[in-house]
């Protein structure tokens, strides 16, 4: 690895918990490979100590930053200007400092989508199926309606605090995008049924499969697929979720988070260095 220089640019991930990222190893490679002078680090930053993070950006002069659990909306009022995106969807998973001006970005739903490409697959005309309506699944929610979606059925829990959020969300997407946008009960089994059986993508946004809820899954049984359905998973760690077993094991085509964490990655590195990164070569680091 180079040697850190006085000039050594910083840019970082800010999350809690934050030591399974494998962001690190995605732009330390990139950086390598372009022979641009920064490093990428990652902090675990709890939700009280985050005004104190957002401050060090500037007071470090630090690039930029992304941003993951659970501060992908708390961060919004303590940035200087939010990018399109960010004002449909209230969440951030990245912040460019212009001179001590944050922007709040979110590369989340790019990143999705073209992981989706990675499979021949494109929403536009499509009906597409999201679960969770929290931080990645309102870009998500947003990327698809943006991107010509023929709908998309959104399902949180009802008793969530999240659920007024949600209702908030999908009012506002449908009212922005003219796109078939509708919120449901995610304990509405009869709805989840339905929505997922005329869906064409069915795409897991919660936290439900990983760390303390690793072997779950938001799906009561393998009936709810059909062969034809694409099944994603924000998660990628672990790498296949239950869900995803669930859904290969129904003859579904599967796709767990690591292509979209790439990909929000490249789009995250060029906002920050004007460059493409170089997904290639990063891919295999990655495990694809």
């Amino acid at each position: 690895m180079p040697s850190i220089t006085s000039r050594t640019a910083l840019m970082a991930l800010l999350a809690h918990p934050s030591r399974h990222s494998k962001s690190p190893i995605m732009h330390n490679a990139a950086f390598r490979a372009l022979d641009i002078d920064a490093v990428y680090l990652a902090f675990d930053v709890t939700p009280e100590r985050l005004p104190d993070a957002v401050q060090a950006i500037r007071a470090f002069q630090m690039r930029g930053v992304n941003l993951s659990m659970p501060h992908k909306e708390a961060v919004v009022p303590l940035l200087d200007e939010l990018a399109p995106e960010v004002r449909l969807t209230g969440a951030v998973n990245t912040i460019v400092n212009d001179d001590g001006r944050l922007t709040g970005c979110s590369t989340d739903g790019a990143g999705w989508l073209r992981a989706l490409a990675d499979l021949g697959f494109d929403v536009r005309g499509e009906r597409v199926t999201i679960l969770g309506a929290g931080g990645a699944a309102k870009e998500m929610i947003a990327r698809a309606a943006m991107q010509g979606a023929r709908s998309v059925a959104v399902f949180n829990r009802r008793a969530s605090s999240r659920w007024a959020h949600a209702e908030a969300l999908v009012e506002q997407v449908r009212a922005q995008t003219g796109c078939d946008v509708t919120l449901h009960a995610m304990e509405d089994h009869d709805a989840l049924r339905r929505e997922i059986g005329r869906s064409a993508l069915l795409a897991n946004a919660t936290d439900v499969g990983m760390g303390a809820q690793a072997g779950r899954s938001c799906i009561p049984d393998e009936s709810y697929f059909h062969p034809e359905l694409i099944v994603t998973d924000a998660i990628y760690a672990p790498p296949e979720t239950e869900l995803l077993r669930q859904a290969r094991e129904a003859g579904c085509r599967t796709q767990n988070g690591v292509g979209m964490m790439l990909y929000q990655g490249a789009e995250s590195f060029r906002l920050w260095t004007g460059r493409e990164m170089p997904v290639d070569l990063v891919r295999p680091l990655l495990g694809l």
